[in-house]
């Protein structure tokens, strides 16, 4: 029921359904625009039926809204004129997510170049209580060439994760890149739990960018906060609906599509 409800949450905030806040969101916009359906509950009865067939869906939407809202995003850190980016696009090239080697200041830059705190960019991190890699993610920097070293393993991962890792899951084959790694506990992949920051607290996060927030003391004292008690809960969609609220285009800045494909 848990993860249910959670897969719900995050569709909601896909849909950057805020109440009021600077992006001037309003919930329930689209009440009455589209006949007789309510577009948020048509969208929450989907996403309902998907989870009860797909329980990894709470991860892809997740990614989903991570992709939207990081759009233009290199624009913006390279002070690009508004002529450079047409604002009715949407391309690949123009998202940019944070490397999985990110320090934890490269983290909180990133985010904070959104408007988003330190402690948004450690919840938000925390999203991959539900999501996967792949061994090709994580072989060179973590495993096999710590630091450009050949052999050298990161010593801020557990050494018996990493025992586990080189042996059965990751080893040193280009046959292993595409293995699945999940980055939070099998048991708990498909569950939005505060796990994730449990194992950072004992060095088994998956990814350098995930691990550096426990290395890190500006950001420790948070994975430790949301480890230790059950805000994650309450927190994490009052971070993701901040997120939704990102570079929201409001007024004449762009349009609703009439057909998706293709512009009005």
């Amino acid at each position: 029921m848990r993860v249910a409800k959670a897969a719900l949450m995050v569709a909601v905030a896909v849909l950057g359904l805020a109440t009021g806040g600077h992006a001037q969101l309003q919930s329930g916009f689209y009440k009455g625009k589209c006949g007789a359906n309510d577009v948020e509950a048509v969208v929450q009865s989907v996403v309902r039926a998907r989870f009860a067939r797909d329980a990894p869906i709470v991860a892809h939407l997740l990614r989903m809204q991570f992709h939207e809202c990081a759009v233009n995003v290199r624009a913006i850190a390279k002070l690009a004129s508004s002529v450079s980016s047409d604002r009715r696009q949407s391309r690949a090239s123009d998202v940019v997510l944070p490397p999985p080697e990110n320090t934890a200041a490269q983290s909180v830059a990133f985010f904070g170049k959104l408007g988003l705190s330190p402690f948004d960019t450690v919840l938000l991190l925390g999203a991959h209580t539900v999501g996967v890699t792949h061994c090709s993610v994580i072989k060179n920097s973590r495993l096999y060439k710590y630091g450009g070293r050949v052999g050298a393993t990161d010593p801020a991962l557990d050494p018996y994760y990493a025992f586990v890792y080189k042996t059965w899951v990751c080893p040193n084959t280009a046959a292993s890149d595409n293995n699945v790694v999940f980055l939070d506990d099998q048991w708990s992949t498909l569950r939005v739990d505060n796990n994730y920051y449990k194992l950072l607290q004992r060095h088994r996060g998956v990814l350098s960018a995930d691990q550096n927030l426990y290395g890190d003391g500006s950001t420790r004292w948070i994975v430790d906060l949301l480890a230790n008690s059950d805000l994650f809960h309450s927190l994490f969609p009052q971070a993701l609906i901040k997120l939704g609220e990102v570079n929201v285009l409001t007024g004449a800045q762009g349009e609703i599509r009439k057909v998706c494909s293709k512009f009005n």
